[in-house]
């Protein structure tokens, strides 16, 4: 085992597909949606090192990569490369994002029998994200996800900017719906609902997450992906568990943001998440110390600060721990 494996101790976790009662699954996505949008880009041992902390912190579903055009993600071109270097833990799934038939090939040549596929409920955004119309996005989805299914893979299919759009505004409920029962009848597991730009409100949320029920697609299918762009990402989380939402997406210390959404920067910090339910009484099997050290990590490999309210609460713990030391030790002598 290299020296970068995964811890073999972790906190059980729930599953991703939707956990009852008084747990809640944190879905991880700084390594792919964090990294992508970081003007540095990191070596594959940094990658390495985020991952296996996640791993270490009792995440079970990571979203490790993108299998994109190397050309439209330089960030992330190391996709393949990645997962041949990743060791397998049991208990953990590793996720990789797909655009289309090509995509979905590669990452099944590399391993992944997790993935997942993206397209948007703004016809604006969608166009200037994947250069398609819905309609053209949707065909070629179905043909994706056909194939990964029949493959015996577990696909999560995100709709982006189904709170709204930067280039539009507000984007109608029904369509977003119309989407996820689309997605659905082509196979997918999951339905992860995206704040693209954080424009979401917790009224919305609940909106949105009624419509979606009431089309019939089941509340313990849908995941929630929340931005914290104008620091709404938790009111927006926790309104999602009051509806019936199980899982979350969280990036640890809250980097990243969509590249193609202007303002779209800051997702929903897991700290904040691990967090936030802990102190409900809500399991989420995510060690918080672990967490934030990987987090801390993660900043000092970007060289920059990063937004996540509880990682920068935990570094001036950290900060004020070692400036109290040398008194106490001088005081005590």
């Amino acid at each position: 085992m290299s020296p970068l494996s995964p811890e073999a101790s972790r906190p059980a976790q729930a599953s991703s597909q939707g956990a009852p009662g008084d747990a809640v699954a944190l879905y991880e996505v700084a390594p792919r949606d964090g990294l992508q949008n970081e003007a540095r880009v990191l070596p594959l041992e940094a990658k390495l090192r985020l991952i296996h902390g996640l791993v270490g912190a009792g995440f079970t579903d990571i979203e490790a990569t993108s299998f994109v055009r190397p050309s439209w993600i330089p960030q992330l071109a190391d996709a393949a490369e990645l997962m041949r270097e990743l060791a397998q833990v049991d208990g953990v799934n590793f996720w990789g994002l797909v655009p289309n038939a090509r995509g979905l090939e590669r990452a099944l040549d590399a391993g992944l029998r997790h993935v997942a596929t993206f397209m948007s409920a703004s016809e604006t955004h969608n166009r200037k994200n994947v250069n398609r119309t819905r309609h053209e996005s949707l065909a070629i989805l179905r043909d994706v996800i056909g194939t990964a299914k029949d493959d015996g893979v577990t696909v999560r299919s995100y709709i982006s900017t189904v709170f709204g759009c930067p280039f539009e505004g507000a984007v109608p409920i029904k369509d977003s719906v119309r989407l996820a029962q689309s997605l659905i009848d082509a196979g997918a597991d999951i339905i992860a609902l995206g704040d693209t730009t954080g424009m979401a409100d917790p009224i919305l949320v609940q909106r949105v997450i009624a419509a979606m029920v009431a089309g019939g697609v089941p509340v313990s299918r849908l995941a929630l992906h929340m931005h914290d762009t104008m620091g709404t990402a938790l009111a927006n989380v926790l309104a999602g568990f009051q509806a019936g939402v199980r899982t979350f997406d969280g990036s640890v210390a809250g980097v990243g943001g969509c590249p193609y959404a202007p303002g779209a920067s800051g997702n929903a910090a897991s700290e904040d998440l691990a967090h936030l339910f802990g102190a409900m009484g809500v399991f989420t099997g995510v060690d918080l110390d672990q967490a934030a050290r990987t987090g801390a990590t993660l900043a000092t490999d970007l060289g920059r600060q990063l937004p996540g309210r509880y990682h920068r609460f935990w570094l001036g713990t950290r900060v004020r721990a070692e400036t109290d030391r040398p008194a106490q030790t001088a005081k005590s002598a």
